[in-house]
């Protein structure tokens, strides 16, 4: 019979109580805004990504692929922003207090970004790589540069 080693037991122990302690804070509100907006984030990232290995030149172009990314990438960056309501800003938000005290400003980013994909979208089929670089490069930019000002990055 296997009896497992005290260290391998502490470090069980240890895992499972570091576990507990741990910042995920469950979204209780009703309709999940927070939730709901992190899972686009997250799937916007996931389209982003290999576009960013292209344009770095980590994959090569295929521009089918390209063009369905980019595509699938601008059907996703108009929708999170529904979920950034009035009632939207409860943890476990990763959102600055800036983007309810600031909402010129923060529609602002949001424009400057949706811009940027639609430039992607549009050069994404050219296979002029200098253009292609250069638009992942600036959506890149425009999801950093509203990170900077509304997003903790916990």
């Amino acid at each position: 019979m296997f009896k497992p080693a005290p260290l391998v037991l502490s470090l069980l122990a240890c895992s499972v109580l570091l576990g507990g302690c741990s910042d995920n804070v469950k979204d209780t509100h009703p309709q999940q805004l927070v939730s709901q907006r992190q899972a686009i984030f997250k799937k916007m990232t996931k389209a982003l990504e290999p576009l960013g290995m292209v344009a770095r030149g980590h994959k090569d172009y295929v521009r089918g692929e390209f063009v369905v990314g980019a595509q699938e990438l601008k059907d996703l960056s108009s929708q999170p922003w529904v979920f950034f309501t009035a009632d939207g800003n409860y943890p476990p938000t990763k959102a600055k207090p800036e983007v309810w005290s600031q909402p010129a400003e923060f529609k602002q980013a949001t424009n400057n970004y949706l811009a940027t994909v639609d430039t992607l979208v549009e050069v994404s089929g050219s296979a002029d790589m200098p253009a292609i670089s250069a638009a992942v490069d600036a959506v890149q930019k425009s999801c950093k540069s509203c990170h900077d000002q509304f997003r903790n990055e916990r």
